[in-house]
């Protein structure tokens, strides 16, 4: 679904429309009995909808007309355009594109917008066309923006390539691109730096999105932030920080992957005379086991009407305000001309789906698609871990020459903080406190020696065994975290050995194992078994390490070497601080 919107101008798919419209010729289907969800003004009105090939041709007095090829009832139902998901990332999924429209099509979400940046931090821009051509003829509609921080940290970390403004300004030729992806890179945007400068010009010579990341700034570093040219952001932190980021012309993505954000959101945005038309809806990061068990941007929404909003107004947002954000005219609404993306629901508030149409043609009944298995099997970027096997000789810190020493070490998972500590060191090796962890982090790209780069971690709780992944934002290096060598290298092999992907390891055993091949990011399996093999990794997890919501659980170490976002960060050049842009040594300065 990427050659569009120009397949609706055909001029005889709108002659048939028009003449279907004043009753001259019969529909392609005819939907009957229903409430239309209009979300241009906010009315909830008995109507009868009819289609022609991928138009809606009519929105009409109900029962008033019965010549169609095929007529659907939906007596009882609610008639709403299909879902728009502003701002995601397919990897976190971890299922290929194919997989991911399995799920999520049956789920009511027709449209998302794909920021690729994980696959291009891995494979580049051979992997950002990898992406584009993986989501090709799928009843799911990708829109594919091209990353703009690879890596997100430069000079803090090593990923798979580099992009400029030159990288950059080629991806935005490229006709299947939408805009620019989320600018992580927000010091560079303030300092005018490079490349940032490129790659933020690049998107506004183009006249494509430019799609930011404004975690943490307000004040006059938000003002600059929007000043720069960023258009959206999706990392709100509370109700006040979203008015403040609305207030500042931004196109919000309220994300859902962050639950405990949505509750204050919703107050705060009872607090306006109206919905922003501003303020879109998104998934942002999915887990495959959450994407199976409970969905994409229907959940979103659920939640959001459980919180107290307006079915009506959770629905706007993620179609037309969504519609209208991406420059789709064609999208976001059930009205006459516009797209047949369509979805039939059981009622306002449950959102249950029980159809879905996309472009005209019905792709979903009851939870299920009406084909079968979508796309090809992916076989790129098999290669991606270029890493040997590795010892527990590997993951010991080492301070030889010395009885004692004061060391940086990195206190909390998120918002974290720089603390000295202090350390016994018997026969050079670093005697770790009983509640603190280790994090390593090994180059994987084949672009500077595997070498592991190894800090320490405070409030993680008491680990006894290890955890290793290659999910590692956002240059998804191989990460280990754990207290014992040998359980960190058990994990480490096991997940080199498979090309990628996340292992448990406890008493120097694997128990736990995800498998991700493709870019050492993702499966072309089925999501269902993806999802059955990480929830039991999750609970292998569980099982070495003490979890504390909202902040110290299984996501963070998924997280933990971001190095774009302030504060300390482990990453394969060492300890970095994304506040200041330093490399700290391991000892503290005393």
């Amino acid at each position: 679904m990427t050659r569009e919107p120009h397949d609706l101008d055909d001029s005889n798919l709108r002659d048939r429309a028009v003449r279907a419209a004043q009753g001259l010729e019969p529909f392609d289907v005819l939907i009957t009995g229903g409430q239309v969800v209009d979300v241009a003004t906010s009315e909830i009105r008995a109507a009868d909808i009819g289609l022609v090939g991928a138009l809606v041709a009519s929105v009409h007095a109900p029962g008033s007309r019965s010549d169609a090829a095929r007529t659907i009832d939906a007596t009882g139902r609610f008639v709403a355009p299909g879902l728009i998901d502003t701002h995601m990332h397919v990897e976190s999924s971890m299922v290929t594109p194919r997989r991911y429209a399995e799920v999520v099509v049956p789920q009511g979400t027709t449209t998302i917008c794909w920021d690729p940046h994980e696959v291009g931090n891995v494979a580049g821009l051979a992997g950002v066309r990898w992406a584009i051509d993986a989501g090709r003829d799928l009843p799911l509609r990708i829109l594919t923006l091209a990353p703009s921080c690879v890596p997100s940290a430069p000079g803090l970390e090593v990923g798979g390539a580099d992009f400029g403004g030159g990288e950059m300004a080629e991806m935005l030729r490229w006709p299947e691109i939408t805009g620019v992806a989320e600018v992580m890179n927000m010091r560079g945007v303030l300092d005018r730096s490079e490349p940032m400068q490129g790659v933020v010009g690049a998107g506004l010579a183009s006249g494509k999105l430019v799609c930011g990341h404004a975690r943490g700034l307000e004040g006059a570093a938000l003002q600059g932030f929007a000043a720069a040219g960023i258009q959206s952001d999706h990392e709100v932190t509370s109700g006040d920080d979203l008015l403040a980021k609305l207030r500042a012309g931004f196109a919000i993505e309220l994300r859902g992957s962050h639950d405990y954000v949505l509750p204050g959101a919703v107050a705060a945005l009872a607090t306006l005379p109206h919905l922003p038309q501003t303020l879109t809806i998104c998934t942002d990061d999915i887990f495959p086991d959450d994407l199976v068990a409970v969905g994409g941007i229907a959940d979103v929404l659920r939640r959001l009407i459980r919180y107290g909003m307006k079915p009506i107004d959770a629905i706007r947002a993620a179609t037309l305000n969504a519609a209208m954000r991406l420059g789709r005219r064609d999208l976001g609404l059930v009205a006459p001309g516009r797209r047949a993306d369509l979805v039939i629901l059981d009622g306002l508030e449950t959102l249950g789906v029980e159809r879905v149409f996309a472009s005209g043609r019905e792709v979903a009944v009851d939870g299920r698609l009406t084909t079968g298995p979508l796309g090809r099997p992916a076989d790129a970027f098999h290669d991606s871990v270029k890493v040997a096997p590795l010892t527990a000789d590997d993951f010991v810190l080492r301070l030889p020459g010395r009885d004692a020493a004061v060391v940086n070490s990195i206190f909390r998972p998120r918002f974290t903080e720089w603390r000295a500590l202090e350390v016994a060191v018997q026969d050079g090796t670093v005697v770790l406190p009983d509640d603190k962890i280790l994090m390593a982090v090994i180059h994987r790209h084949g672009r500077r020696p595997a070498v592991p780069q190894i800090g320490i971690l405070d409030d993680w709780g008491h680990w006894r065994g290890a955890l290793a992944t290659t999910i590692s934002h956002d240059s998804h290096n191989l990460t280990v975290f754990g207290r014992d060598p040998a359980d960190m290298a058990a994990a480490a092999n096991a997940v080199i050995a498979a090309g990628g992907g996340m292992a448990v390891a406890e008493g120097g055993a694997v128990t736990a194992l995800v498998a991700l091949p493709v870019c050492g990011l993702l499966s072309d399996a089925p999501a269902t078994e993806v999802a059955s093999d990480f929830a039991a990794l999750k609970a292998a997890a569980g099982g070495i390490a003490d979890w504390q919501p909202p902040y110290r659980t299984f996501k963070a170490v998924t997280g933990a070497s971001l190095a774009c976002n302030p504060g300390p960060h482990v990453t394969d050049l060492g300890l970095t601080d994304g506040t200041t842009g330093e490399i700290r040594p391991l000892e503290a300065a005393v």
